[in-house]
């Protein structure tokens, strides 16, 4: 279980990242250089979206049912993660870092080379 705040200090703490609510005033989306890798519905607490791997995705939701297919998102691209206890906070941390990781790595060199 990890709190919204708790998600909102992690999510920062990863290099070149902004929070923002570019759809409407309850969706917190966090992006890097512009990019999204994390979401949630600041109203409704209970769950996140976070871009990930398509074959990982698939193993993540066969292992866990707090994971499913990315709510309002590209099911094959992202994952719901539920935030209430389903999964582990040490594991829900690690899937924000993955998600991020994989935005940062699909970003052009010249963004990835800033400090």
């Amino acid at each position: 279980m990890i709190n919204q705040e708790d998600f909102h200090d992690f999510c920062l703490s990863l290099a070149h990242t902004e929070a923002c609510f570019p759809f409407d005033q309850n969706t917190l989306v966090f992006k890097v250089h512009g990019k999204m890798f994390a979401l949630g519905n600041i109203e409704n607490w209970n769950f996140i979206n976070l871009k990930c791997d398509p074959e990982r995705a698939i193993e993540l939701r066969a292992a866990n049912d707090g994971i499913f297919p990315g709510y309002h998102m590209s099911k094959k691209h992202w994952n719901s993660v539920d935030v209430g206890g389903k999964v582990a906070a040490k594991d829900i941390y690690q899937y924000i870092q993955d998600s991020y990781d994989i935005v940062f790595a699909s970003l052009p060199k010249k963004l990835r080379d800033i400090k």
